[in-house]
């Protein structure tokens, strides 16, 4: 089996570390070679972090770097693999132009990453939009053991069905879910981070203690505002953004929020947002 994955930040190095670690051939690509490289340097840690930890074989380990393979573009992707997955930002014209030049590689299946971007209009740059569909993994993704499977009314029973068994691969479960903004769990959790952000903004409580009260309260693992400075509070804009656009004002972002994307406090991945990591 062979799987080539687009983009080397958080979410691609987790999707390319999930298969990788299940024994399945991988190629990656980022927005030039030295990008890919440095992103599977950064796999290279998770997989020596996980064997420190007891979590992961050495030989397992050892046999998922020896076959992970670096490429400069998607353009340099073997033909014919088993799944092509972009994990690039949530920009839909982006992503359009990945996908277009991931479909020229002839996949078996084509997928996205996309959290929120309505899979229909994605497929309307592909000539064979029968073999697309969203699979949408969530962080990390190594311990998380969801992934949506999104489907458009061209996808066909094939490619849903060969993308719920490579979930099965990675010993994860799948839902299925039917192409609308945000699917179901973007959806609900941006409604509820940003509720949270609203809360802040309006003095009504501190971050760590509106967390906890989701936490204790309702039983969350994680609280709505740390959980968005896990996932990056720019993707968080992104996606308030995207459903704003489809469904209306109630998604529109709060001001804090832009605020602390442009002054870059983006949550763990730099260091600050509202926590310090």
């Amino acid at each position: 089996m062979r799987v080539g994955v687009v983009g080397g930040g958080v979410m691609g190095r987790g999707i390319a570390y999930a298969f990788l670690v299940k024994g399945v051939r991988l190629q990656l690509a980022d927005v030039d070679l030295p990008s890919a490289q440095r992103s599977a340097e950064l796999i290279h840690e998770l997989l020596n972090e996980a064997v420190n930890k007891g979590k992961l074989d050495s030989e397992v380990a050892e046999e998922a770097w020896r076959i992970l393979e670096v490429k400069d573009s998607p353009a340099s992707f073997d033909a014919g693999a088993d799944l092509l997955i972009e994990a690039v930002p949530e920009q839909e014209e982006m992503k359009k132009s990945v996908l277009s030049t991931m479909e020229e590689r002839d996949p078996l299946l084509l997928a996205s990453n996309t959290s929120a971007i309505r899979i229909t209009a994605l497929a309307s740059a592909l000539k064979r939009p029968e073999q697309f569909l969203g699979m949408h993994f969530f962080n990390p993704v190594w311990a998380m053991p969801l992934v949506e499977v999104v489907v458009s009314p061209e996808t066909s029973y094939a490619a849903r069905q060969r993308a719920v068994d490579l979930v099965g691969l990675l010993g994860k479960e799948a839902i299925v879910v039917r192409d609308s903004p945000g699917f179901a769990t973007s959806r609900l959790g941006i409604a509820l981070g940003l509720e949270a952000i609203r809360m802040v903004e309006e003095n009504v409580a501190e971050p760590a203690d509106i967390d906890r009260a989701m936490e204790l309260g309702y039983r969350h693992p994680m609280g709505p505002l740390r959980l968005g400075d896990l996932v990056g509070l720019d993707v968080r804009l992104d996606i308030a953004r995207t459903l704003a656009k489809e469904l209306g004002p109630r998604f529109e972002p709060p001001q804090l929020l832009i605020d602390m994307v442009a002054k870059g406090k983006l949550g763990k991945k730099t260091g600050e947002g509202f926590y310090r990591w």
